[in-house]
């Protein structure tokens, strides 16, 4: 199975002159906890932020709400492609301890997979398989 048959076409994305509340509004208005970071023109992927981002980077620090979006995202993040198999995904994502993969095609964002895709797609991957996935994202950092 690829991942095409199993992420979110076409998500949110910001770009890294919005501020952090804008990104947070779109995580509400979106029920996600990650955003894309593109270029506004080419939605070439930049970067992600995440919920914990805003948390960590952000509120943490005692930074406000008009906070660019640049400056609490992390960079250069993984990725897969439409066709990888799914598996390949889980696999970068257990490495890398994320739950949330950026699709990307041609340098452009066409998609994420999150760990919940992995989980609530009945062919992707098996219980045992999201169970692990799940433990080893979870596991304090390397």
């Amino acid at each position: 199975m690829n991942v095409r048959e199993i992420m979110t076409e076409n998500p949110a994305c910001c770009t890294p002159d919005q501020t952090v509340r804008e990104a947070a509004r779109l995580m509400a208005q979106n029920d996600c906890g990650s955003i894309p970071v593109v270029e506004e023109s080419t939605r070439r992927l930049l970067g992600v932020v995440t919920d914990r981002d805003l948390a960590i980077r952000v509120l943490a620090e005692g930074r406000g709400p008009d906070t660019p979006v640049r400056e609490a995202m992390t960079s250069d993040p993984v990725t897969g492609g439409p066709d990888d198999d799914v598996n390949e995904v889980e696999r970068l994502m257990a490495e890398r301890q994320v739950r949330r993969v950026p699709v990307v095609e041609n340098g452009r964002v066409v998609g994420v997979v999150a760990q919940a895709d992995l989980a609530l797609h009945p062919n992707a991957v098996s219980d045992r398989e999201v169970g692990q996935l799940v433990e080893e994202i979870s596991q304090p950092s390397r």
